[in-house]
């Protein structure tokens, strides 16, 4: 069963990803920020996440050779570690926000006491954020044995690389066709 389920997955991102191939070869009507997403409206960050996530969760099952019993808590496990990844970057956004608007140059009557209370505040976030990395990492190679755990470390490499490609692919084709469009 989880593997039809992969398999349907897998088939959507992919009918997604060839429309949206399909429609950056044709000329834009008006230029385009970002890809857009099938059904002629751009995708919101939160559904390119999503099908990252679950493109992410077929291609580690074929990765790591995950067993019908390892899958359910694997995804589980990882799904937790990828949330709780983008909710400590979202507090240190918001953190790193405040001491840019408070230490920037115009801003004169700078109160010391706030900035270091701000620095404090980034410190035990990242020590929290480095705890709670390594007690999901921790979760997860319960599930998995040595060589997958190993597996999945080079995985996960592999994918950030793939998404900083991804990204830098897709803001040179919104550039094309931005120049392309000012013609």
């Amino acid at each position: 069963m989880h593997r039809r389920t992969c398999a349907i997955v897998l088939v959507c991102l992919a009918a997604c990803l060839i429309a949206t191939a399909a429609r950056a070869q044709q000329p834009p009507a008006k230029p385009l920020p970002v890809p857009q997403a099938p059904g002629d409206r751009q995708a919101s960050p939160a559904e390119v996440q999503a099908l990252f996530d679950a493109m992410v969760v077929v291609q580690a099952q074929k990765a790591l050779a995950l067993s019908d019993a390892q899958y359910p808590q694997f995804v589980g496990r990882l799904k937790a570690l990828q949330d709780m990844r983008r909710q400590h970057q979202r507090e240190r956004n918001q953190l790193i926000q405040q001491m840019q608007r408070l230490s920037a140059p115009r801003n004169a009557a700078v109160d010391e006491g706030q900035l270091r209370a701000l620095l404090k505040s980034l410190d035990e976030m990242q020590a929290r954020s480095a705890a709670d990395l390594r007690r999901a990492y921790e979760s997860l190679d319960q599930v998995l044995d040595v060589r997958q755990q190993v597996r999945f470390r080079v995985f996960e490499d592999q994918i950030e690389r793939r998404k900083f490609d991804f990204l830098l692919n897709a803001r040179r084709r919104a550039r094309l066709q931005i120049g392309t469009n000012d013609r």
